[in-house]
């Protein structure tokens, strides 16, 4: 095995354990009745470690290790990682949404999944039964996953309006402003073009895959 498909292997093996503890965490905290805020608390330090590792997703298309679409892995990334933290460190507010369980066990499962995939995939073993739920679980996932996303950064905005998170207000040393309330507004409209768009790709991947592998098995 090369030196890159041992990166690899060992990346994507580091985060389908931390997102499957992270689904172990949610359910028993769901499981506990813990409130949204406690709910996140519970897992916010692996929360933090593992979305913000998706990061490296973005490089790794940079440099040709994997050949997924740059700009599409950007999106995702950079979406997720934009609630995790200038909103949901930041914004205590945002943690009493009922986005929270929502995309943490939507992030979870879908990680769980993906990551699986593509670590077994390096490998040469996936079973067909991955693939399944691979590109089918999403046709719920995606949408709590998003919705949750939407449903926190919108539980966010009379906070951040309020104690002006991020803002810069005129005047100023360097006569520029910014309102990080609009930003978020804008971030969130964003789901409604990118949204649609996005899930009927994964329905096209969906029916592309599942027909040759169904070909593959006749």
């Amino acid at each position: 095995m090369k030196p890159a498909e041992l990166y690899l292997l060992a990346y994507n093996g580091l985060q389908v354990a931390g997102w499957a503890l992270i689904l172990v965490k949610t359910l028993s905290g769901l499981a506990e009745g813990l409130s949204w805020s406690q709910l996140y608390t519970n897992v916010e330090c692996l929360v933090q470690i593992f979305q913000t590792a998706a990061v490296l997703e973005i490089v790794h298309c940079a440099i040709g290790l994997v050949r997924s679409p740059i700009a599409t892995t950007i999106i995702q990334v950079f979406s997720r990682v934009s609630v995790v933290w200038p909103v949901l460190y930041k914004v205590h507010e945002a943690r009493d949404s009922i986005g929270v369980p929502m995309l943490l066990v939507a992030w979870s499962i879908t990680e769980v999944i993906r990551y699986s995939f593509y670590a077994l995939n390096i490998v040469k073993s996936v079973p067909s039964f991955l693939v399944w739920c691979r590109y089918t679980f999403f046709i719920i996932l995606y949408p709590m996953g998003a919705s949750g996303e939407l449903f926190t950064v919108v539980r966010s905005l009379n906070e951040v309006h309020a104690k002006k998170h991020f803002s810069l207000e005129m005047p100023n040393a360097i006569n520029w402003s910014f309102s990080f309330w609009w930003y978020l507004v804008l971030f969130a409209l964003t789901y409604i073009p990118g949204f649609p768009k996005m899930y009927l790709h994964m329905f096209g991947q969906r029916k592309k895959v599942l027909n040759d592998a169904h070909k593959k098995q006749n």
